[in-house]
């Protein structure tokens, strides 16, 4: 709203008379007496467009001066008319800056308005906070432990205040507002005693706002003369920049605070004042664009519906869970249970069999328990292969109803655990032979040999030697090294190189070291299959079993993999874009095959022979379905993606100031086009993000790299707005290809990324922009989190908060991620956001799609389990994995 001074102001002085009237606003000491021993009414209208009236009125005394009342204004009138209180000179040349400053403020449309009201409540509360833990009585007692650690003579010096404090990871700042608070008092010495400690203390834990404002303003005022300059605003700035880790923003500082410059000094006076800086940093946080829900009281009913009802029954609290348990895992329970069935008939099966056979009586209980476990270890490496046939299970998940019942997300785990049963299987069969059944042989009497001639030979044999170096012997026992080494380089700590081992084994272990290991399970199951044939108690043919259960898993993975090699030879790309991005990530934008679909949110495998001819690597797709190119970004973390990303540098030219990747090589332009290293591709194979298109609201959660599946899937909901728009104005014709596809259920879509770079903003900063320009529905809605910065309301990131909201509302582009989407800071609050989805979408599904590391997994899970059993929107939670 736009207030205007009325051409004829009219400033009305009437006695007061009546009783006493309540008190809104501040009172506080004049500098002298403005109206001798009289009490008056002082009342100022200014009027808007609208011709709506503002009126303030003071109460005037002797020595002070108190607003009485306003009429028609907002929360941030308050704001201003408390100046009148505060600042010294004449009561009209006061009412008249006020009036100034109402028209400069509500003219301006960059931000809403600033409710003042609250800052002495709950807004104080959140706003300019220098401790956001360890605040009290409690936290003084920390302090002064560590004081009495820390301390030397008796003084605490300035070097060791922020650890001191508990600031260690912001010892520059410390430092800073060390030199403020010791201005303040007069301090001169680089150390303080407790006592100035605790004052120290007191003063940045106050829960006056205003306390606080005064100590981050002694913090940019250096010279103490209660102006800030220009240069000052630059070295807070630089400042604050380097506290939350933003590079790039501390590289334009003295940009930045060109601009606040121009935001609080209109008049070109050279410096600001407290005031002014209040005005900012109470009216940044405003601009938040979180998902606000427009009921209070749905909110505050759903908190209360969200809160557990304990259950004091054990039997009925533990039925309960049971049954939460099984209606969350029964496509994984009926699996296990299968398999699980299946292993022990076989072990029971062959166990039973031989303990009817005349070689128990030699053997005992150990033949039985070796020949159980042979059993289900034939059963479970040919069942081992399926999980991994990804072809196959792509295909039956896209073209089949079998999800249904299912799990086939879990096919890498369900493959582990076929893993743990194979170990199982090999270590009984192996140690019940080499320690019970070989030895029991060697010393059986002639009498009890007699019946093991036929499998044997006629002549004992004399030695443990001879049951080793025997085919059936030597083939178990490579087939037992060979396993081991591949499970355990298998294990995270080998796979992710997690051990501190010294350098020379340092190379044995790592990404390279299981593929390789993992690949040794071709001379594994040749081995296999030679000894189930030659076996020690059984010579017809047709009770060697071995090669009947691994004949049809090994064909299907035989084809799988001849499938692969066949169209990763016709499926060699041509490489149009390699861009290296912050935080090491190489992005690679190819040319798409001829033939070759996916769905968004789908992997495929990239091969480098510049690297390793043998590897293929899983990496998901960012480009949608509609794009005329494949892309993929790629973080360079282990040894093969490190050597990937020096061989494209070698063959790609520095990037010009204007291009956003470090390194960039587009092949489309110029004739002068270096050899690129060859790249094969496989897939595209399925993944539990492509399921999104069967939600009409999706929740997409990416922490760093693991965002790209998830930005496959945001174009591929931005290609089909812009679709559904260029069919509504008669643009494109709804055709033949538009029926063939599936309908596109998707209608909302919430996307949080969080990362902790600033940097990492830049990988994905074309489709940030691109929804933001065409989603003019907001149908998208884009949350970026940047957990190196500190959260909102706390000292260290205050001015970062308010340098946003200036840059974002005068050029549209924010200052931390360089997109149109404005980062928030810190890490969400996940319960808050689930809630408010549940608010906004009651009677739907929401499917909720995780990328990203395992540590949030388990909160994400349960808060979809929470919100689905205790509100009526239901929340379907899936995790990737490879």
């Amino acid at each position: 709203m736009e207030i205007q001074q009325e051409e004829h102001e009219s400033w009305s002085e009437t006695e007061s008379t009546g009783s006493r009237s309540t008190r809104v606003g501040f009172s506080g000491p004049l500098s002298g007496p403005l109206v001798s021993n009289n009490r008056k009414k002082l009342s100022a209208r200014f009027k808007d467009d609208d011709d709506d009236l503002v009126e303030i009125t003071l109460d005037v005394r002797d020595d002070t001066v108190s607003v009485q009342n306003i009429r028609g204004g907002d929360p941030e009138t308050a704001l201003l008319a408390s100046r009148l209180e505060k600042r010294p000179s004449s009561l009209g040349v006061r009412l008249r800056q006020v009036s100034q400053e109402l028209k400069r403020m509500t003219s301006s449309q960059k931000f809403d308005k600033v409710d003042r009201s609250k800052s002495g409540a709950a807004r104080a509360l959140k706003g300019l906070k220098f401790m956001t833990k360890n605040v009290g009585t409690d936290g003084w007692s920390k302090v002064e432990t560590r004081f009495l650690e820390l301390a030397v003579d008796g003084k605490l010096p300035k070097t060791r205040f922020s650890q001191c404090i508990g600031m260690n990871d912001s010892r520059e700042f410390a430092g800073e507002l060390f030199d403020a608070l010791a201005r303040r008092r007069g301090i001169t010495s680089a150390s303080i005693t407790k006592d100035e400690l605790r004052e120290f203390w007191e003063q940045i834990t106050d829960q006056s706002f205003d306390s606080r404002l005064q100590t981050f303003f002694d913090m940019v005022d250096k010279n103490a003369d209660g102006r800030i300059t220009e240069e000052e605003v630059k070295e807070i700035i630089a400042l604050s920049a380097s506290a939350n880790k933003l590079s790039k923003l501390q590289e334009r500082a003295e940009e930045y605070a060109a601009l606040i410059m121009e935001e609080l000094d209109p008049d070109n006076l050279g410096f600001v004042e407290v005031y002014n800086l209040e005005m900012l940093l109470l009216q940044a946080p405003a601009q938040s664009t979180h998902m606000n829900t427009d009921s209070r009281v749905l909110s505050q009913m759903l908190s209360q519906k969200l809160v557990p009802t304990k259950e004091h029954n054990p039997i009925k609290r533990g039925l309960r869970s049971l049954s939460y348990f099984i209606e969350d895992n029964w496509k994984r329970l009926w699996i296990i249970a299968l398999w699980l069935c299946i292993c022990a008939g076989l072990f029971t099966w062959k166990f039973i069999q031989y303990k009817n056979r005349a070689v128990f009586h030699v053997m005992g209980y150990c033949v039985t328990t070796a020949k159980g476990a042979a059993e289900t270890l034939k059963f479970n490496m040919a069942l081992i292969l399926l999980p991994v046939c990804r072809n196959t299970i792509t295909w039956l998940r896209s073209r089949t109803k079998l999800g249904m019942a299912v799990p086939f997300d879990d096919n890498i785990n369900f493959h582990k655990v076929i893993a743990f049963g194979v170990a199982i299987g090999v270590g009984l069969h192996a140690i019940s032979h080499l320690t019970c059944d070989f030895p029991r042989l060697l010393h059986a009497t002639d009498a009890e040999y007699e019946p093991m001639k036929p499998f044997f030979g006629q002549q004992r044999p004399n030695n443990y030697w001879w049951f080793v170096k025997g085919t059936e012997g030597w083939t178990g026992i490579v087939i037992v090294v060979l396993m081991a080494i591949a499970y355990t380089l298998a294990q995270p700590w080998f796979r992710r190189s997690r051990l501190n081992l010294p350098k020379p084994l340092k190379k044995l272990t790592g990404f390279n070291a299981f593929w390789y290991s993992h690949h040794l399970f071709v001379i594994v199951y040749a081995l296999l299959i030679v000894h189930g044939y030659f076996l020690y108690l059984t010579k017809h043919w047709y009770k060697k079993t071995t090669w009947m259960y691994l004949a049809i898993p090994m064909l299907i993975y035989a084809c799988e993999r001849l499938l692969r090699a066949f169209r990763s030879g016709y499926k060699s790309v041509k490489i149009l874009k390699v861009a290296v991005y912050p935080g090491n990530v190489l992005a690679l934008h190819m040319s798409k095959p001829q033939g070759f679909k996916y769905y968004s949110g789908q992997y495929i495998f990239v091969n480098c022979s510049d690297v390793s001819p043998f590897q293929w690597h899983p990496f998901s797709i960012t480009s949608a379905p509609g794009d005329d190119y494949v892309s993929v970004h790629i973080r360079t973390l282990g040894d093969w993606t490190s050597q990937l990303k020096a061989v494209f540098a070698k063959a790609c030219q520095p990037a010009s100031g204007d291009q956003s990747g470090l390194l960039r090589a587009d092949m489309l332009q110029g004739n002068n086009i270096p050899r690129m290293p060859k790249l094969l591709i496989d897939g595209a194979y399925g993944a539990p993000a492509q399921d999104y298109k069967n939600y009409e609201v999706i929740l997409l959660v990416g922490l760093g790299i693991g965002a790209t599946p998830l930005i496959s899937i945001l174009k591929d909901v931005l290609n089909n707005i812009k679709q559904q728009k260029d069919i509504e104005e008669g643009m494109v014709e709804s055709g033949v290809k538009n029926n063939k596809r599936k309908p596109f259920a998707t209608n909302r879509a919430y996307f949080y990324w969080v990362t902790r770079e600033q940097g990492s903003f830049e990988w994905f900063r074309g489709v940030m922009d691109e929804v933001a320009e065409n989603d003019k529905d907001g149908v998208i809605e884009l949350h970026n989190y940047c957990t190196s910065v500190y959260e909102e309301g706390d000292a260290r990131s205050a001015l970062i908060t308010m340098l946003q909201s200036l840059q974002h509302a005068k050029s549209g582009v924010d200052i931390v991620s360089g997109t149109r989407v404005k980062t928030h800071f810190a890490r969400p609050n996940w319960r808050k956001v689930f809630k408010q989805a549940a608010l906004k979408h009651p009677n739907k599904t929401v499917g909720v799609f995780y990328c990203g590391a395992h540590a949030l997994v388990g909160e994400l899970k349960r808060l979809s389990l929470d919100f689905s059993r205790k509100t009526n929107t239901k929340f379907d939670f899936h995790k990737e994995n490879f």
